[in-house]
């Protein structure tokens, strides 16, 4: 196998691809990138650590044909350090690898392609078009919510439900949980029977490479192609896969408190400014100290946030709008941070019933889609 790259370009291209690598896997083959060199102008590069992968087609120029698999840390790195606008790939029948640009040169090892790990099947009558950038920002709002290491695999991903003119994203673990729906443009797969009524998990790790791909342009649109275990996305050259978590996620309606006492309307900046300046002290690391809560006081028309930990306290107050009684609540600081920073208006809402309840974080404009973002509070002793 022989190919000519731009360095440039396919550097570019490499770097999501970087992503999706297998770091420590028992299968050296994960490790690389599989590099697939079929016709005279493009080849198709290849990364996939067994739960998701990406594949894509950068140009060059093929003067011989082969596939093969390359190190993808040792290929990074290379690209890198080599000067000059082409770069030569060589791979011959021993299996050795020569990089060659301008007059340098560098030589490593390859694998056979039959030893990169079996990709599920990419192609798909199943599926729908949607907005790249609306689909960005609504996976953007509920990626904090995810879980990570949950007992309930279902909670350790993004559920997502597609049906005509809709689309709703949830995202939830033990302590806070997060709605996103929003009218969509979703358009069927093109030769396709099949509407656009989907439901399904995307493992965490899935979402946030997707996230980082995908583009914040409105113009721009994404094919997802749907099968019963995976899921791919594909735009401009570009094809992510992924494996979907099995199984029925959670009644997320029924967790959802929708009769709360206590409303409280406030300044988005205002709260934010509050505890970001509370996360001076629940986030201060020293040793032998613990983490501590944020406390808030809904006094009349003030709101007062306070915190106390081993690294000090701070106190801070505004001016809300406030119906219902009293109360002073708690709550782990960087989540409350995370809700409130979700939501698109600059007015927010927040409801509450008591100390023990959870509280509903929601925007207050008129904008057509919804949003809610659910958070439990901390237990304390005072």
């Amino acid at each position: 196998m022989k190919i000519v790259f731009n360095r440039q370009e396919i550097s570019n291209k490499i770097a999501p691809l970087m992503s999706v690598v297998s770091g420590k896997s028992t299968l050296t083959a994960a490790e690389g990138i599989l590099i697939e060199a079929n016709s005279p102008d493009c080849c198709t590069l290849t990364a996939f650590d067994l739960e998701k992968g990406i594949k894509i087609t950068v140009d060059a120029d093929v003067i011989e044909q082969g596939s093969y698999i390359i190190n993808a840390q040792k290929f990074n790195q290379t690209l890198r350090v080599m000067n000059g606008e082409e770069i030569t790939l060589t791979v011959d029948n021993n299996l050795c690898v020569i990089f060659e640009c301008g007059k340098s040169s560098h030589r490593t090892g390859a694998l056979k392609a039959e030893d990169f790990p079996e990709i599920p099947d990419l192609q798909s009558e199943k599926g729908f078009i949607v907005n790249q950038a609306q689909f960005k920002k609504m996976l953007s709002k509920i990626s904090y919510a995810m879980g990570v290491n949950e007992p309930r695999p279902v909670l350790n991903g993004c559920f997502i439900r597609t049906e005509e003119g809709k689309i709703n994203v949830v995202a939830c673990d033990g302590f806070k949980l997060a709605v996103c729906s929003a009218e969509s443009e979703l358009k069927k797969l093109e030769n396709s029977d099949r509407g656009v009524e989907f439901s399904f998990i995307v493992p965490v790790k899935s979402v946030n490479e997707i996230v980082k791909l995908l583009s914040d342009d409105d113009d721009d649109t994404v094919t997802v192609y749907m099968s019963h275990k995976n899921m791919v996305i594909a735009f401009e050259g570009l094809t992510f896969f992924t494996r979907l978590i099995v199984g029925e996620f959670v009644d997320y309606n029924r967790i959802i408190i929708k009769n709360h006492k206590i409303e409280v309307k406030a300044s988005k900046q205002d709260i934010l400014a509050a505890l970001e300046k509370a996360s001076l002290i629940t986030e201060e690391r020293i040793a032998g100290s613990v983490r501590s809560h944020v406390r808030i006081e809904v006094c009349g028309d003030i709101l007062k946030v306070s915190a106390v930990s081993s690294a000090g306290s701070i106190y801070d107050e505004f001016n809300i709008e406030h119906e219902g009684d009293d109360i002073s609540i708690a709550f782990n600081n960087r989540f409350l941070i995370d809700s409130v920073r979700a939501c698109r208006s600059e007015t927010i809402k927040l409801s509450m019933s008591s100390p023990l309840m959870g509280i509903n974080v929601e925007p207050c404009d008129e904008e057509s889609g919804s949003e809610l973002f659910m958070l439990l509070p901390v237990r304390t002793r005072d």
